[in-house]
């Protein structure tokens, strides 16, 4: 059970929350659970919205993007996380179950993607005080700093929504996918 309001439908919503749910209908067809959540606070929700489509903007691609948030919500303990980028990583992203596995672990199969997903992982686990050698190694398979920063800003994008998620026990409305780690 939700520890924190879900709205039950978007005129339920705050006023300034509707017309960004509408516009996540639009292009979703639906609006998920997570959303209905964040938007009591319609400023968290702008904020949400408003650094992912930025991001979304940005060079990683959108599978190396799914490939974070997989891992991240993993570490991080995250079911609803874990659940939704399971689904949005097989059906939009187009990534098998032995990548989702990988990525889960805080790896990839695509040595490219191995290095920003490893480095996420660690990012999330030494809450932010990577190393030298961990920059070091990124920056080895072919990311600039532009690249590192978006690598950082997802970690802290999907940390938000995991955050999110625990605190208010959000329900589930993907297929659940069980946690691994102890959250």
């Amino acid at each position: 059970m939700t520890r924190l309001i879900t709205h039950a439908s978007i005129d339920a919503a705050p006023a300034a929350a509707r017309p960004l749910l509408e516009g996540a209908k639009k292009a979703l067809g639906s609006v998920p659970n997570l959303f209905r959540t964040i938007a009591s606070s319609p400023a968290a929700l702008e904020g949400y919205f408003g650094l992912n489509t930025a991001l979304s903007k940005g060079s990683l691609p959108a599978a190396t993007r799914e490939r974070i948030a997989l891992a991240v919500a993993e570490i991080n303990g995250c079911g609803y996380c874990l659940s939704a980028h399971t689904y949005i990583g097989k059906h939009v992203a187009k990534l098998d179950d032995a990548e989702i596995t990988a990525n889960r672990n805080g790896a990839s199969n695509d040595p490219k993607a191995d290095a920003a997903v490893r480095f996420a992982a660690t990012i999330v686990r030494e809450r932010g005080h990577v190393t030298d050698a961990d920059v070091g190694a990124v920056k080895a398979a072919g990311y600039d700093d532009a690249q590192i920063v978006e690598i950082v800003a997802h970690v802290a994008l999907n940390t938000l929504t995991n955050y999110v998620n625990e605190v208010a026990k959000t329900d589930i409305d993907f297929p659940v996918v069980t946690l691994r780690q102890a959250a």
